[in-house]
């Protein structure tokens, strides 16, 4: 049974931003609670507490489940990719203390339980070229073929160091603003990679605002897609983001990611998709503003019922 999430991004704690306007871990948790859902993600590292027994009490005494953190790296630039490994480890070794068991992909693998994944992406925003053609990205502006090979084989290293020291599994998430955007890109690094080992977190906003289907993304790579996404795209304000050269952050301050049902993506199709290929993980509703921008827990209940219009 799918169960849905909410996630620390849709309260404005983003990873390219200053955190001095974010609200408190409390806040988020009891606002993702209230508003209806039955779990989050880790958001950024320091964010919630990193002490494994108080970070479980916080989860576990608003009822919630642990299901993900987001981690990054810099595809364009391979001597981050140590630091980046490392990260991914003390997380996910993080991840896996809160949900119980030292080796959470065995258990889950014995129990049928759910185990928590590690969501990697290209670090959004750190290439000055791609924040401000985001939305609009040509190939020109891609990672060469030598770069992509490269890449991928930090990746792989990722994934296969997080799952042989922690036992969780990691998924990709493609990005704005970041080196893995386009349709294109995704495949240039699903092909590159063991589809064993390295899953894809599907981004419905994202793909969209990329230019591309993220029910198309579901088809091609469906048996990869061990994690989800719903964001919404707001076609108006990314026409006009285009046609005026926005950078990422301005189109995120104009909210090109909308309430669910208020834009361009078509989530009974893309649920009743995911239904039929026998998707059974978390949906994570996103719905990135910058710090103090919107109403975060009015938009999550609104999102919230939306979800429940669908059987959710």
């Amino acid at each position: 049974m799918i169960r849905v999430a909410n996630a620390p991004c849709s309260w404005g704690v983003l990873e390219f931003e200053s955190k001095v306007d974010s609200p408190t871990y409390t806040r988020v948790l009891d606002e993702i609670s209230a508003s209806g859902y039955v779990g989050t993600e880790l958001g950024d590292w320091g964010f919630m507490p990193t002490d494994p027994e108080r970070l479980h009490d916080e989860i576990a005494r608003r009822d919630l489940a642990l299901l993900a953190a987001f981690v990054t790296t810099r595809l364009a630039d391979p001597k981050s990719y140590d630091e980046s490994r490392r990260r991914a480890v003390a997380t996910a070794q993080l991840l896996a203390a809160v949900s119980g068991s030292v080796n959470v992909r065995r258990k889950a693998e014995a129990t049928g339980d759910r185990s928590p994944f590690i969501v990697l992406s290209d670090e959004p925003a750190a290439d000055p070229v791609r924040a401000r053609h985001a939305g609009r990205i040509q190939p020109s502006q891609a990672l060469s073929e030598q770069q992509w090979d490269i890449a991928a084989r930090g990746v792989e290293r990722l994934a296969q160091t997080v799952r042989d020291e922690t036992g969780l599994r990691t998924v990709f998430h493609h990005h704005c603003a970041a080196f893995v955007e386009t349709p294109q890109e995704v495949e240039a690094l699903m092909q590159r990679t063991d589809e064993s080992l390295v899953g894809l977190c599907l981004d419905s906003g994202h793909i969209t605002y990329a230019g591309g289907s993220p029910i198309d993304l579901l088809d091609r790579y469906g048996t990869r897609t061990w994690h989800v996404h719903f964001k919404d795209c707001e076609p108006a304000v990314a026409a006009r983001a285009r046609s005026e050269n926005w950078d990422y952050q301005t189109a995120i301050r104009h909210g090109v990611f909308c309430e669910l049902g208020k834009g361009a993506v078509d989530f009974p199709a893309l649920l009743e998709a995911l239904r039929q290929r026998g998707y059974a993980g978390w949906i994570v509703v996103e719905q990135d503003v910058l710090p103090s921008m919107g109403s975060p827990l009015e938009s999550a209940r609104r999102n919230r019922d939306y979800l429940r219009t669908l059987g959710l």
